[in-house]
């Protein structure tokens, strides 16, 4: 099969003919129809994570199965499913209980093993972590739902627990911060919008943003405490950085919550964040970690229905040579959106 393929932390990607994956025991093997290119994969590339070479990117994916594996009971060959980005074992208390999302032994595609910038992609655990795609929703659709998407509606609706007329500031109109934008008005809550590209808060403001900045420097924590009267209730760092966390904090009003979506690379170890204030304050500090298989019918619904409209948010479709291409310099990207990958192009 073809795959984008890289040796070594930040080396050069490139696609190549690689051995197509057999499924493994409870797993199954997925002909990849959607995949996005996330800053989740370049962080993989840049030597955040703990991967091994050479390697194969991509965590949100959609497609069709064409091998099931031993012992798989739920699904068949020919099945629409996607699947999310953290796959648990099936087996521990966390996913016995839907927490799969947090599972000590999950798999995850593009990091603990080839991921979905290829044909095909093998998956664990196939009874616990697929999803079946509705047939009202494309594959490209179901696809953004694997990471961005379903993280920013776990870390608002199951961790922040956002209300409606509540302030939600949104650091990072990327696929996960519009994303986040999307969910946050279809709660009924208010939103400000912050980003350094212009036309991604453009992108924002249609999909309901009330308010937004731009980070060019200015003090986005003062503007957010003027536009709200004392601060947001809810805050997000879709980004990850100490600029965009510190942010993201210091827009809170009191006894506000914060949640970190966007991975924080260490500086001398750690990230700073400033815990002065969350002390100060009582802040809450909040993870999100994608979401399990078993919170995503009710999602599927809103989608089904029309409330949520993830399809909005993809801005492009590329191949696999053009995504290698655009991985080593994602960071500095500027989509107004997600960026789409069919590898059949």
């Amino acid at each position: 099969m073809r795959a984008v393929v890289f040796d070594q932390v930040q080396g050069t990607p490139g696609v190549r003919e690689v051995p197509t994956p057999t499924a493994p025991p409870g797993g199954v093997v997925v002909k990849v129809l959607a995949t996005g290119l996330c800053r989740s994969d370049w962080h993989a590339w840049a030597g955040h994570e703990n991967i091994t070479f050479p390697h194969v990117p991509g965590h949100e994916l959609a497609g069709v199965i064409t091998e099931v594996g031993a012992g798989v009971v739920s699904w068949r060959e020919g099945d629409r499913v996607t699947v999310p980005f953290v796959c648990g074992c099936g087996r521990c208390d966390w996913c016995l209980s839907g927490n799969a999302q947090v599972c000590p032994d999950q798999e995850q595609p593009g990091f603990t093993h080839w991921g979905s910038f290829a044909e095909y992609v093998a998956l664990h655990a196939a009874d616990t972590n697929l999803v079946a795609i509705p047939e009202r929703v494309d594959f490209a659709t179901a696809a953004s739902l694997g990471c961005r998407f379903a993280t920013a509606y776990r870390a608002l609706v199951g961790r922040a627990r956002v209300t409606r007329d509540e302030w939600v500031t949104v650091v990072g109109a990327g696929g996960v911060g519009l994303s986040a934008v999307m969910i946050a008005r279809a709660l009924g809550a208010r939103v400000i919008a912050v980003d350094r590209n212009r036309e991604a808060l453009e992108v924002a403001s249609r999909l309901g943003a009330e308010h937004t900045l731009m980070a060019d420097g200015a003090d986005i924590p003062a503007a957010v405490m003027d536009l709200t009267g004392g601060g947001s209730q809810v805050a997000v760092d879709a980004v990850g950085s100490e600029q965009t966390c510190a942010d993201a904090v210091l827009s809170l009003r009191r006894r506000g919550r914060h949640v970190q979506i966007g991975l924080l690379p260490p500086v001398n170890g750690n990230p700073r964040v400033p815990m002065a204030r969350v002390i100060a304050w009582e802040l809450d500090l909040l993870g999100s970690h994608g979401m399990a298989a078993a919170d995503y019918p009710g999602m599927l619904a809103l989608i089904e229905e029309g409330s949520l409209r993830p399809d909005l948010l993809v801005e492009r479709t590329v191949g696999l040579a053009e995504a290698a291409s655009l991985l080593p310099g994602f960071d500095r990207a500027k989509p107004a959106g997600m960026t789409m990958i069919d590898p059949a192009l």
